[in-house]
């Protein structure tokens, strides 16, 4: 379970002596303390007993443009970025400027009137931070709160501001994806260099203090196409394994086409003996630098799960696809399972020993001969499905998105559920605006 707070309610954003004060005494806790930083089960992964209703909510707020892309509890608030400026109540009356992120409180929706932070580009990925109230965001940003953040910044749920005491010093390059196991923090995206050192597109720091880690330095390298980056990565429970996707086909200088895993307990960090071909088809099309898209591990740690895109025509590979990957896997691994969408990119994944959600922009599931139309033994799932963790197959659990837009790309899964994120408005048969959450129970 996340550990829970007070409620982190007030009707307006502290004035600037106490931001200051406040934000001065979230820092003294985060060196006092680092010891706390995200270890908990958040990010050693949420397991249900079971599947998740079919019925969304009726208390989570509404986003009014643009896309959702993370979701994240901390606390009793829920975290949502994105790219987006609207946002407004459960009751969708009236609307409030949030730009790129926001907070509301878990099981009334409320929105949060002081949190928030003022950030100047797309926020991709969130992660719980070291100390209570806080969170890390990473992505296409440079500064928050007027502080120069590129691409990473942990700032207070309290009052939205910067915690000053960390600075990774990001450079070259943009941040795609978080994450973070006990005191370490991974970077993953187009960068060239963290606090000074030469890191491309890969790093580890301190979370508390943002300092580089000079015991993992791991280097990518020669892109398939476009820009070498890291476009994703996931930190395994037990903190032991790393799994990185992107355009690169070399990780310190052995073959590894777009995925790779790294020994994270080693010392220094090293590369893992998993290695797989399975994504070495050209599925894409030459403006789609990598079709690579989320990871995630099991709870236990002992699979992860990888979903993919794809170009508009249909070829052979991993491409539009959901697979299971042993986490003990040697070299020239092949996966348990895969799910194919035919024809559909999947931008999402969650696994939570249940099932194995997946969000996009599919049609199907089960469709391996289909190519944009249902095959033999396709069945309908718009937008978001559940697949069973032990055969790879569509499970009955079919609430539907319309219209299916670009697609789901926030999934996480909480004590209370499941909340998505995405850029429609329609959801298990209700408006949802671009957010929602099925409750477990339901």
């Amino acid at each position: 379970m996340r550990r829970r707070t007070a409620p982190h309610r007030t009707d307006r954003r502290p004035r600037s002596g106490a931001r200051t004060a406040l934000t001065a005494a979230v820092a003294a806790l985060a060196l006092a303390a680092p010891a706390a930083v995200a270890s908990s089960p958040a990010w050693a992964g949420m397991r249900h007993s079971g599947v998740v209703g079919e019925r969304p909510v009726g208390w989570t707020p509404h986003v009014l443009d643009g896309r959702v892309k993370a979701v994240l509890p901390v606390g009793d608030l829920v975290v949502v970025a994105g790219r987006f400026d609207r946002v407004t109540g459960p009751d969708r009356r009236g609307s409030v400027e949030r730009h790129n992120v926001f907070a509301f409180e878990r099981g009334t929706g409320e929105i949060s009137r002081f949190f928030t932070p003022d950030v100047d580009g797309t926020v991709t990925s969130l992660v719980p931070g070291p100390y209570r109230g806080t969170v890390f965001l990473g992505g296409h940003f440079r500064r928050v709160e007027g502080e120069d953040r590129r691409g990473v910044a942990l700032v207070s749920t309290f009052d939205g501001e910067t915690v000053e005491s960390f600075d990774a010093r990001v450079a070259g390059g943009s941040v795609y994806r978080i994450d973070a196991h006990g005191r370490d923090l991974y970077l993953g995206g187009t960068f060239r260099s963290v606090g000074g050192a030469d890191r491309r597109g890969l790093a580890r720091v301190d979370a508390a203090t943002g300092r580089v880690d000079p015991g993992f330095d791991i280097g990518i390298s020669d892109a398939r196409r476009g820009s070498l980056r890291v476009h994703e990565l996931a930190a395994g429970p037990d903190g032991d394994r790393l799994v990185i996707a992107g355009t690169f086909t070399r990780v310190d200088g052995r073959p590894r086409y777009q995925i790779a895993m790294v020994d994270t307990a080693a010392r220094p960090a090293a590369l893992a003996e998993f290695s797989t071909d399975s994504y070495a088809a050209p599925c894409d099309y030459s403006r789609m630098h990598t079709y690579m898209r989320q990871i995630d591990f099991a709870p236990d740690g002992s699979y992860f799960t990888v979903v993919t895109a794809g170009g508009p025509k249909l070829k052979p590979g991993l491409c539009k696809t959901v697979a299971r990957w042993e986490t003990r896997a040697g070299a020239d691994a092949e996966p348990t399972w895969v799910n194919y969408t035919g024809g559909d990119s999947l931008y999402s994944v969650e696994a939570t020993g249940a099932a194995v959600y997946v969000g996009g922009h599919q049609r199907w599931m089960d469709n391996p001969e289909g190519d944009h139309a249902a095959g033999p033994g396709a069945v309908k799932r718009s937008g978001i499905a559940a697949v069973d963790p032990r055969t790879g197959r569509a499970l009955a659990w079919n609430p539907g998105r319309r219209p299916r837009g670009h697609g789901v790309e926030a999934l996480t899964a909480t004590p209370e559920g499941l909340y998505i994120g995405s850029d429609t408005t329609g959801l298990g048969g209700t408006y949802r605006g671009r957010l929602g959450m099925f409750p477990l129970n339901g």
